[in-house]
C-alpha cells in the first residue's frame, strides 16, 4: 500500500509536526506532500522522509511571508499528483485536507482545526493589514466555500480534541473521532527545583496572545522567558519590560530544562488542544491557562493549574498570583500528562487507521 502524507507546511516542530512524526514512524515508506519545507527545522524522522513541495517553495519571501499567499493555497494543494497512492492521510489546520486523492483511495484527515485563518482567528492574523484586509474579504469568502466543499474529499475524520470535533461537526456537518495528540512523557520528566521565572513556549503569532502575557508580566514585574519565533517577535519585544527575555527557538533538551526550572507555564491563547501545557505538567510544573478551548481538556483547574476567564492582562496577572499561592503536587501534575503519552497515541492511531482501511476495502468490495 502506497501512502501519501499531506501537511500544510513544514517550518518547525510544533504540535502538528509531532503528530506527523508518529505517522512517519507508522508509514516509513510514505511520501510527504507539503506547501513548503525547511528541513533544518524538522526532526530527523521527518527530514529523512521523501518530501515533495509545491510552487510556494520557490515564490519570493515564501519562507517568512507565506501567509501572504493564502488565497493560492487551495490550488497549490490540489496540484499534488496523488495517483498511485492508496491511502492519503492529511494533518490539516489550513488546506492539507483538500488534496485530491486518486480514485478509489481512502482519505483520512487528522484535523487540527478547520481552516483557522477564515473561521476563527482571521482578525488576529490580518487586522493589522488595515485597508488590505478589507480588500481580501472576497478571498476569505472564497476560502470558506472551498474549505467546506473540499471537506467532501475526506472519508474519515479524526479530531485533535472534543473542542475541534465540535467545530468539524458545525462547519463540515460530519462526525470526527477524537484521538488526543501525543506527549513525549518519556522525554519530558521532572528534575530539580523550580526557579523564579515563568515560561512560554509558543510560535509568536497573533492568536497565541503573547501580547496579553507580556502586558500582564510588565504589571507583575515577574521574570518571564519566551521560547519561540514568529512574525510578531519585533512587535512583542518592543512592548516587553526588562524582566521579559526572548530566547528564540531552542532544542527539545533546552526546552525541557526550561520547563523543569520554571515556576509555572503560561498559556494565554485559545488553543485547539495545546501540547506544551502537557509537556510542562509532565515535567512537574503547573499551568496558568486561558480557560477556553483545548486547555479545558488538558488542565485541571486548581489541581494542575489555574484558569483565567477573561483574555486580559489583568485577569492573567490575577491567575498568576493565585497559582503562586497554591502548592501543586508534581506527581499529580505528571500523572495528568501521562494520560496523553506517545506510545498510547501511536497504538490508538494505528488501530484506527487499520480499522478504517479494513472497512473501506470491505465497502468497496461489496
Amino acid at each position: 500500500m502506497r501512502v501519501a502524507l499531506i501537511h500544510d507546511w513544514l517550518n518547525g516542530m510544533r504540535g502538528g509536526e509531532k503528530i506527523l512524526e508518529v505517522l512517519c514512524e507508522l508509514f516509513p515508506d510514505a511520501v510527504i506532500h507539503t506547501l513548503l519545507c525547511d528541513r533544518s527545522r524538522l526532526s530527523p524522522t521527518i527530514s529523512g522522509m521523501e518530501i515533495r513541495t509545491s510552487l510556494l517553495q520557490r515564490l519570493p519571501l515564501s519562507r517568512s511571508k507565506y501567509r501572504y499567499y493564502l488565497p493560492l493555497f487551495p490550488r497549490l494543494i490540489e496540484r499534488f499528483a496523488l495517483e498511485g497512492f492508496d491511502l492519503v492521510i492529511s494533518t490539516s489546520h489550513c488546506v492539507a485536507k483538500g488534496a485530491i486523492p486518486a480514485q478509489g483511495a481512502l482519505s483520512i484527515c487528522y484535523c487540527l482545526t478547520p481552516m483557522r485563518y477564515v473561521w476563527y482567528f482571521g482578525d488576529e492574523y490580518f487586522a493589522h493589514w488595515g485597508w488590505k484586509r478589507r480588500m481580501l474579504s472576497p478571498a476569505f469568502a472564497y476560502l470558506k466555500r472551498w474549505d467546506v466543499a473540499s471537506a467532501q474529499r475526506v472519508d474519515r475524520w479524526i479530531a485533535i480534541s472534543e473542542h475541534v470535533a465540535a467545530r468539524v461537526q458545525k462547519i463540515y456537518t460530519t462526525r470526527a473521532e477524537v484521538i488526543y495528540p501525543p506527549v513525549n512523557t518519556d522525554f519530558f520528566t521532572p528534575a530539580g527545583k523550580a526557579g523564579n521565572y515563568h515560561l512560554i513556549v509558543s510560535a509568536l503569532v497573533p492568536y497565541k496572545r503573547i501580547d496579553t502575557a507580556i502586558r500582564a508580566f510588565n504589571e507583575l514585574g515577574f521574570p518571564l522567558k519566551i521560547v519561540g519565533e514568529g512574525p510578531q517577535r519585533n512587535r512583542l519585544q518592543a512592548m516587553a519590560g526588562p524582566g521579559i527575555e526572548f530566547l528564540g527557538w531552542r532544542t527539545d533538551t533546552e526546552v525541557r530544562d526550561l520547563y523543569r526550572a520554571c515556576r509555572a507555564f503560561i498559556f494565554p491563547g485559545e488553543e485547539d488542544f495545546g501540547i506544551t501545557p502537557l509537556e510542562a505538567q509532565a515535567c512537574g510544573r503547573p499551568v496558568v491557562a486561558y480557560g477556553k478551548g483545548g486547555a479545558r481538556e488538558t488542565v485541571r483547574d486548581g489541581e494542575t493549574g489555574v484558569f483565567f476567564s477573561d483574555q486580559t492582562p489583568e485577569a492573567l496577572a490575577d491567575a498568576v498570583r493565585k497559582a503562586a499561592r497554591i502548592t501543586f503536587d508534581p506527581e499529580l501534575l505528571r500523572k495528568n500528562a501521562v494520560r496523553f503519552e506517545r506510545a498510547a497515541f501511536k497504538k490508538k492511531l494505528h488501530q484506527y487507521i487499520s480499522t478504517a482501511i479494513g472497512e473501506f476495502r470491505s465497502a468497496h468490495i461489496s
